[in-house]
C-alpha cells in the first residue's frame, strides 16, 4: 500500500542449538536479513531441555543427589554458552555491524520458541531443518514444522546443504 509506512527495523530471531543445521540456518539469515544499511536485530534463541521431574515417589528421584543435579545443571550452563559462542564465531565473520540479543528458554522447544517469537513480537523467525525422513518425523515430531503452524510470524526454514 502506498501510504504505509515500512518498519525500517526488523526483529530476527534464529533458534539455535548444538547442530549444524541451526549454525547454516543462522549463516543463511545473516546473508539475507542483514547488510551495512540496515538496522535489523538479531536474537540468537537456545532453549535447554526441562529438567527431570521427580516425585517424592519416584524411586529414580531418591538417585539423584544435590551433585548430580549441580552436575546436570552446570552441563546445561555449558551448552548454552558453547552454542552462544559458535553462533558469535558465524556472525563475526560477517562484516556488517549487528544488533545481537540472546535468549535462552528452557522447557519443550516448540512452545518456547513460539511463546519468545510471540512475546518478542518477532518479524520473522528462522529456523535450521534436520531433514528428518517421514518415521522420524512422525516419532520425534518436528519443531520447525510447528513452529510454521503456530507462530504468527513469517518462518524461514533453512534446509543443511547436502554433501557433495
Amino acid at each position: 500500500m502506498e501510504g504505509e509506512m515500512r518498519k525500517t527495523e526488523q526483529k530476527i530471531v534464529v533458534a539455535v542449538d548444538e547442530s549444524e543445521e541451526s549454525m547454516d540456518a543462522l549463516s543463511w539469515c545473516l546473508s539475507n536479513f542483514f547488510s551495512n544499511n540496515t538496522n535489523n536485530t538479531l536474537v540468537l534463541l537456545y532453549v535447554k531441555p526441562p529438567p527431570p521431574v521427580y516425585s517424592s515417589l519416584d524411586a529414580a528421584g531418591y538417585m539423584f543427589s544435590a551433585d548430580v543435579i549441580k552436575a546436570m545443571e552446570q552441563f546445561g550452563s555449558n551448552m548454552v554458552n558453547s552454542v552462544m559462542q559458535r553462533a558469535e564465531a558465524v556472525y563475526r565473520n560477517f562484516e556488517t555491524n549487528i544488533n545481537v540479543e540472546r535468549v535462552v528458554g528452557c522447557g519443550e522447544a516448540k512452545d518456547v520458541i513460539c511463546c519468545v517469537v510471540e512475546k518478542l513480537k518477532a518479524d520473522t523467525l528462522v529456523m535450521g531443518s534436520h531433514g528428518y525422513g517421514f518415521i522420524k518425523r512422525v516419532l520425534l515430531g518436528s519443531v520447525s514444522d510447528y513452529c510454521a503452524k503456530h507462530v504468527k510470524c513469517p518462518v524461514v526454514i533453512v534446509k543443511h546443504p547436502k554433501e557433495k
